[in-house]
């Protein structure tokens, strides 16, 4: 497995000189990672097969603005993923005006129960789908530290080097982030 920084060496032959080796080695490192990403964060297999390679491809493209002062090849790839996905999903739901009609949309990504009866499975979808929208509200630092240390269960130090900012700087984040997670869930839910 390659190291940050050949990874980021990689990234720079592809922003410089176009280089199709450099970045097929970018492509087989991180094509499969991002699938699984998406894959838990509730995407189907079609669905983040093809966002992981549309996020490939803006590498591909946007090679050149990657910063390795600002975070590492890794975090950026996976932001990129992020926000495809969250494009991607609240370009299916502006398709849908009524909110039950756009539950039923959404089903297929829900984690609802089949099992569990009817009135539980609209209230679990309706939970998760709120739960989903605050997510896409928060600013894309906020959904980014989120995702880290609670999606990918990384500790507050680990982060802080990935980001190359203060451990306390991280704990603020994190805590602001949740603060606004939690008001954006009261909001969903009264």
């Amino acid at each position: 497995m390659p190291s940050n920084e050949e990874l980021t060496e990689l990234a720079w032959a592809v922003a410089s000189r176009g280089d199709r080796q450099a970045f097929a080695v970018l492509f087989r490192h991180f094509a499969p990672r991002l699938k699984a990403f998406l894959m838990r964060e509730g995407s189907t297999v079609d669905v983040a097969e093809e966002l992981a390679q549309e996020t490939m491809v803006s590498v591909w493209r946007k090679a050149s603005t990657f910063d390795p002062a600002r975070a590492r090849l890794s975090t950026w790839i996976f932001t990129i993923a992020r926000n495809l996905r969250v494009d991607h999903y609240r370009a299916q739901r502006r398709g849908v005006a009524d909110g039950d009609a756009e539950l039923a949309g959404c089903e297929a990504e829900l984690l609802v129960d089949p099992a569990a009866p009817l009135d539980e499975q609209l209230r679990t979808a309706r939970r998760e789908l709120g739960v989903r929208q605050a997510l896409a509200q928060l600013s894309e630092e906020q959904a980014m530290i989120l995702r880290l240390s609670f999606f990918e269960e990384q500790p507050h130090a680990r982060i802080a080097r990935e980001l190359s900012i203060p451990l306390g700087t991280v704990k603020s984040r994190v805590r602001l982030a949740v603060q606004r997670l939690r008001r954006l869930l009261e909001d969903f839910e009264s």
